[in-house]
C-alpha cells in the first residue's frame, strides 16, 4: 500500500483527540466524550490543513483556544492539549493545572519532551499540588506540516539563512541539523518506515543523513520502538528511499517565475496551508480552501494558467447544459393534455433535479471560486507582465544566454522591484560566463529602480567563490565551520555546470533527474558520489553497496534543505506518474517559499556579508 502521510497524520491526531484510545471504524473520536483543545500558534498550523474546524465537533471538540488565551474554567470536562515541548508552554500547563482551569489534563507534544522539560513539568504540578490532574503525557512524533497527500514542510522558517550564515558557529549549525532531524524523524515515525538515505557528499544533506541515521539506529535498539509494527514485514514489504539535497544544488528552481496554476496561485497570490485571501468580484476580500476536496485544483494545478482559464469556460458550459437540462425535464411542455403517465415520470424527474441540486450547487461554487481566483491572477499578470518574465526565464536557462537589449528592456519595463531583482539574479545563474560590462549594466538598471541588490551581489560573489574554488575538497563533518566557504564552491557549480539541460524540453529539473537516477538504482555518473545509509545494517555495512540498498524503488520521500515550493513538487509527482508502473513519491522541505520569500533570504546574507546597497527600499516592496 503506498505511503499516505495525509492520512497517517490524520489518524494519528483522531487518535490524540480519542484521549489517545483507539478511534472508531469512521475514522472519529468518541462523540460521547465532549472535550476542550487547547494548542500553540505551531500546532494549531499542523491541524488547520488536515482536520477543519466543523470536523472537530465529530471528534468531541465543543471548545478550542490557543493556550496563550486567557481562559475560564470548565469543570468535569476534559482537556487535550496539543503543543511544542517548549519552557513557556509547560510554563503555562503548570499555570492551567494550578489555577484547576480543568479537571483532567491529557498533555500531547509534537515532538519528543526532553527530559529536562518533563521533569519541569513532574516538579511544578507537585509543588502546586496539582499532580492529579495530569492524566496522561504523550509524545506524539507530529511536528510536521502536511498539506497534501504527498506534500510537507517542516515550517522551519529561515533555514537557508542560518545553514549559509558566513558567522554561523558549529554550535548553531549542529542545533539546527538536530531540528531537522527531529522533524524527518517525526514523519518516518508517523509513516512506521525505516528508509535506505541517499545524499550528496558535504554540506547540511551529508550532516542531517549521518545524524537521522544515528538516531533511527538508536531507537532501533528499543524493543517496542515507534517502527517495530512495520518490522515484521521487511521481507515482502519493500522499504522507501530517502533522498536528501541541499537548496544550493538548483539555486533557480526556489526563484524563478512559474506560469503553472498552482505555482502561482503560491508564488503571486500567496496561498498558505491550504488557504488563501483575494479581492472577492464584488469588493472586499475573500477567503478560498485549496486541497483535495477540490476537484478542480487537484485536476488543474499543474497546468498552464491560460489553459486553467480555458478549462474554467468549458466546466461553466458544461454546468450550464446540464442545469438547462435539469428545468427541460422538470419544466412538462406546454398545452400538454394532463394524464396520469405524465404525472409519474415528472415525479420522477422532479425527484432527479431534486437529488442533482446539491452537486450543481457544489460545482457553480468551485467554478466561481476558481473564475473568482483566475480573475484576480490575470490582473497581476497583466500589471507585471509574469508571462514575459516566465517565458524570458525559461529561454535563458535553455539557451544559457540572453540578448543584452532583451535583458534591458525587462528591467526597466513592468513588474514589482522582486520580479526585476529575481530576473536578473536568474540572469546570472544562468548564464555560464559573462561580461564585466553586462553585470554592471544590470547593476545600474536595479539601482535606478531602486532596489536594493544585496542579493545580486550575493549570488555573484559565490558565482565567483565558485571558480576559485572549484578545485576544493569536499567539507569534512569535523569542521563544520569551514563548510560554510565550501559551500559557496559548490552550490552554483551544481546550479551552472549542466545548466543547458537544466530545463530540456520535457521541463526536467536537476532534482527529479537525481531522484528518478537514485530510484532507478542503475549505475550513473550524477549519482556515483552520493552516501548511503541503512539504519537497520550493522553498522559496518550501513555505507556498503549490497544489492538491495541500491534499488529499485517504488517509493521515495524527497527532502530539500533550505526551502523548497510548488515547482519543485509538480515536478516530482510528474516524474512519479511517468513512470510504469507509476511510482510514489512524497516531497517535503523545511518550509515553503515563494520566490520573493527566497530572494528576501538571499537578501539577508548579501548584508551580512557587507554587499550590496542597503540604503535601498527593500526589494519586496511594490
Amino acid at each position: 500500500m503506498a505511503l499516505n502521510l495525509r492520512q497517517r497524520q490524520t489518524e494519528c491526531i483522531a487518535r490524540m483527540l480519542n484521549l489517545n484510545q483507539p478511534i472508531n471504524a469512521s475514522g472519529t473520536a468518541n462523540e460521547e466524550v465532549y472535550k476542550i483543545l487547547i494548542y500553540d500558534k505551531f500546532c494549531q498550523d499542523i491541524l488547520s490543513p488536515l482536520i477543519h474546524v466543523k470536523d472537530l465537533r465529530k471528534h468531541g471538540v465543543t471548545l478550542y483556544f490557543l493556550i496563550d488565551k486567557n481562559r475560564k474554567p470548565v469543570a468535569d470536562v476534559p482537556a487535550v492539549y496539543f503543543v511544542k515541548p517548549s519552557q513557556h508552554n509547560i510554563q503555562r500547563i503548570i499555570s492551567d493545572a494550578s489555577n484547576s482551569l480543568y479537571d483532567y489534563f491529557h498533555l500531547n507534544f509534537s515532538s519528543s519532551i526532553p527530559r529536562p522539560l518533563l521533569e519541569d513539568l513532574a516538579s511544578g504540578t507537585l509543588n502546586s499540588e496539582s499532580i492529579q490532574r495530569i492524566s496522561k503525557v504523550h509524545d506524539q512524533y507530529l511536528e510536521f506540516v502536511t498539506l497534501e497527500d504527498n506534500l510537507f514542510s517542516l515550517a522551519d522558517k529561515s533555514c537557508y539563512v542560518q545553514l549559509n550564515d558566513p558567522k554561523a558557529t558549529d554550535h548553531e549549525i549542529e542545533a539546527i541539523i538536530e531540528k531537522l532531524v527531529s522533524g524527518l524523524f517525526c514523519v518516518l515515525a508517523t509513516l512506521a518506515v525505516v528508509p535506505i538515505i541517499r545524499c550528496p557528499r558535504g554540506g547540511p544533506a551529508e550532516m542531517v543523513a549521518s545524524l537521522l541515521d544515528q538516531r533511527l539506529r538508536d531507537h532501533l535498539l528499543v524493543k517496542n520502538n515507534l517502527f517495530s509494527e512495520s518490522g515484521n514485514f521487511t521481507s515482502s514489504f519493500q522499504r522507501p528511499v530517502l533522498c536528501l539535497f541541499d537548496r544550493n544544488l538548483e539555486l533557480s528552481v526556489a526563484i524563478q517565475h512559474d506560469f503553472r496554476y498552482r505555482p502561482m496561485v503560491h508564488d503571486v497570490l500567496g496561498l498558505r496551508l491550504n488557504r488563501l485571501t483575494v479581492q472577492g468580484d464584488k469588493g472586499g476580500m475573500k477567503s478560498f480552501e485549496l486541497d483535495r476536496l477540490d476537484p478542480f485544483w487537484v485536476a488543474n494545478g499543474s497546468l498552464e494558467f491560460p489553459e486553467v482559464a480555458v478549462e474554467i469556460e468549458t466546466q461553466l458550459n458544461k454546468y450550464k447544459k446540464d442545469v438547462d437540462e435539469v428545468n427541460r425535464r422538470t419544466g412538462g411542455s406546454d398545452g400538454a393534455e394532463f394524464d396520469g403517465t405524465d404525472l409519474i415520470g415528472n415525479t420522477k424527474h422532479l425527484m432527479n433535479a431534486v437529488n442533482s441540486l446539491p452537486e450543481l450547487t457544489e460545482r457553480k461554487q468551485i467554478i466561481d471560486k476558481h473564475t473568482n481566483i483566475a480573475t484576480v491572477l490575470l490582473g497581476e499578470i497583466k500589471e507585471r507582465s509574469l508571462d514575459s518574465f516566465a517565458k524570458k526565464e525559461y529561454e535563458m536557462m535553455v539557451r544559457g544566454a540572453i540578448d543584452r537589449g532583451e535583458l534591458l528592456a525587462v528591467l526597466k519595463g513592468k513588474g514589482t522591484k522582486m520580479d526585476k531583482l529575481r530576473f536578473a539574479i536568474m540572469f546570472l545563474i544562468s548564464t555560464e560566463t559573462i561580461p564585466q560590462l553586462e553585470v554592471e549594466m544590470v547593476e545600474s538598471a536595479l539601482r535606478e529602480a531602486e532596489v536594493d541588490t544585496s542579493a545580486f551581489q550575493y549570488v555573484k560573489k559565490i558565482k565567483s567563490l565558485n571558480v576559485s574554488l572549484a578545485s576544493a575538497s569536499s567539507a569534512s563533518r569535523s569542521n563544520i565551520v569551514d563548510w560554510a566557504e565550501k559551500l559557496y564552491g559548490q552550490s552554483i557549480s551544481a546550479v551552472t555546470a549542466g545548466v543547458k539541460n537544466l530545463l530540456s524540453s520535457d521541463h526536467q529539473l536537476a532534482m527529479a533527474r537525481t531522484v528518478e537516477a537514485l530510484m532507478e538504482g542503475r549505475p550513473n555518473p550524477e549519482i556515483e558520489s552520493y552516501l548511503m545509509f541503512d539504519p537497520r545494517a550493522p553498522k559496518s555495512t550501513s555505507a556498503a553497496s549490497s544489492g538491495h540498498m541500491k534499488g529499485p524503488f517504488k517509493e521515495a520521500i524527497v527532502f530539500m534543505i533550505g526551502g523548497g515550493n510548488y515547482v519543485e513538487y509538480g515536478s516530482l509527482q510528474e516524474l512519479a506518474q511517468r513512470q510504469q508502473p507509476p511510482k510514489h513519491i512524497i516531497y517535503g522541505t523545511t518550509e515553503i517559499l515563494t520566490g520573493g520569500e527566497f530572494v528576501d533570504q538571499l537578501t539577508l546574507l548579501g548584508q551580512k556579508m557587507g554587499l550590496g546597497s542597503t540604503s535601498a527600499a527593500p526589494a519586496s516592496a511594490h
